[in-house]
Formats: structure tokens, sequence, C-alpha cells
């Protein structure tokens, strides 16, 4: 459910709406576009490249690597058409990566969007992503949050219960990311109850497109140490990377020096 410039051409193929939830492609000679029961889109493949990632918030999203360029073990809630899964499983072919995805259609479609079957390092399974975080064996690294149904973000994902999982789920040094909307009414008190359980070391920037805002809240003593390190880690990255993280790590860099101030 995030926002998207990519508009396809009226002849390209889609499928018919059938029930709540159900998810509906939609493409064109370059892309494959996963959207809901409307207008708005959920993931974009590029057909050349399936690794690449096309939407701005995904970009943003991957900002965790200024956090924590070596992550050992990676989770995502909500699989959509798998491009944050695809990436790193590319980019990061040390780290372990698990998707969460609670719609058995989504999971489906996990062919068509090229997303590898499972392996030693990558997996998909279906379950429920607030179950999947409770659940306090095999501590995290990084959590990504971008679990959004038809009405937006899934309440069971943004209750104050769920932030306290998340910080009990992560393991020292790690962050959670999450993928807020900017027409989410309720984004403020989401943000707010995010800083209760992480002490407020919390980061909030805009996404590289309209219409979204990603949050990044860091677990771990030395937060004050974060802002001094990532010029240096940008560096490194861009060597190692196919994304570029120059224009996060500036509003990263600025947020928290406006904090720490």
């Amino acid at each position: 459910m995030k926002n998207s410039a990519c508009l396809l051409p009226e002849s390209s193929e889609c499928t018919p709406v059938l029930e709540l939830d159900e998810p509906v492609t939609q493409e064109d000679y370059r892309y494959l576009v996963l959207r809901f029961d409307f207008p708005a889109t959920q993931s974009i493949m590029h057909k050349a490249a399936p690794n690449q990632l096309v939407l701005g918030y995904t970009r943003t999203m991957m900002g965790f690597l200024l956090f924590l360029p070596k992550p050992k073990r990676i989770a995502m809630i909500g699989l959509g058409g798998g491009s944050l899964a695809k990436y790193c499983l590319c980019y990061l072919p040390d780290t372990h990566f698990t998707a969460v995805e609670i719609n058995p259609k989504v999971i489906e479609l996990r062919d068509r969007f090229a997303i590898p079957p499972d392996g030693t390092h990558f997996q998909v399974i279906r379950a429920d992503g607030a179950e999947f975080v409770r659940k306090r064996s095999k501590l995290l690294d990084v959590l990504l949050v971008d679990g959004f149904h038809r009405d937006g973000q899934a309440k069971e994902l943004c209750s104050m219960r769920f932030y306290d999982d998340c910080y009990a789920k992560l393991r020292k040094h790690g962050i959670l990311v999450v993928n807020l909307l900017n027409s989410d009414w309720q984004r403020d008190a989401y943000i707010a109850r995010i800083q209760m359980s992480f002490n407020d070391q919390v980061v909030v920037i805009d996404a590289e497109e309209f219409g979204n805002k990603i949050l990044f809240a860091y677990k771990g003593p030395d937060f004050r140490m974060v802002e001094a390190n990532i010029r240096e880690r940008v560096r490194m990255l861009s060597a190692l990377h196919n994304v570029s993280l120059h224009e996060t790590a500036q509003k990263l860099t600025n947020e928290l020096r406006s904090m720490l101030e």
C-alpha cells in the first residue's frame, strides 16, 4: 500500500479483483506491479533487473546498513513482491533472511516475482507477523516492518505490545525499520509508541519518494556514536551495494545531529 509514480499503459494486462486483499498484478514490457484492490502500488519489479529496488521507500529502508553494515539475521514482516528480500539475498549473501507473510495469495506469486526458493540463508514463511515477533527464539539484527492490507497498516503491527516485542526480538545494536504512510492519521501515535519501546532512540526521515516516512529505531547503548560513523559507512557501502545510500545518509545525519544537540 505504498505510493508510486509508476503508471502503466491502459493496455497493460491486469487480473480481476475477486476478494478482500487478493493481490492484483499489472504489467507492461518493463515492469510487473503488485497491488491490492485499490489504486496504490504495493510493489514493482523491473523485469530486466528483478533485484533492483524500484520504489524509493525500499531504497530508504536499506538505510539500516548505515547502522549495521553486516547483519547476521534479518526478518521482514510483509513479503509483497519481495523487492527487499531479493536485494538482501543478492547483496548480503552471508545474512540469513526470513520473510513473514500472512496472505497465502501473496506467497503464491513468489515465482512470478522471481523470489528465489527457500535455501540455507533464505526462507519465506506464512505466519502472523506479530506472532512471529512475539516468539523470542532466534534474535534478529534487523527487523523490517512493511505489513499492509487494503485499509492500511495492520493494527496488530502498530500496537504498544508489538513494538515492545520488536525491542525484545532484537539483539544488542539491532535496528527496527518501519515503513509509515504520510496519509495515516495515526502515524504520529505509532511513532510515539516506538519511542517509548526504544527509549527515544528513534529517527524518522522522508522516503525518497513522496508519501512515505521511514522510521529507524536502535537498540543499544551507543546511539550517540551512530551519527559519527555514517559518513565512513556510506563510503564503504557504495562499493558493495547497487543502491545509493547518500541521500538517506544525509537525512539521517541531519536528524541525528538535531536530536543529539
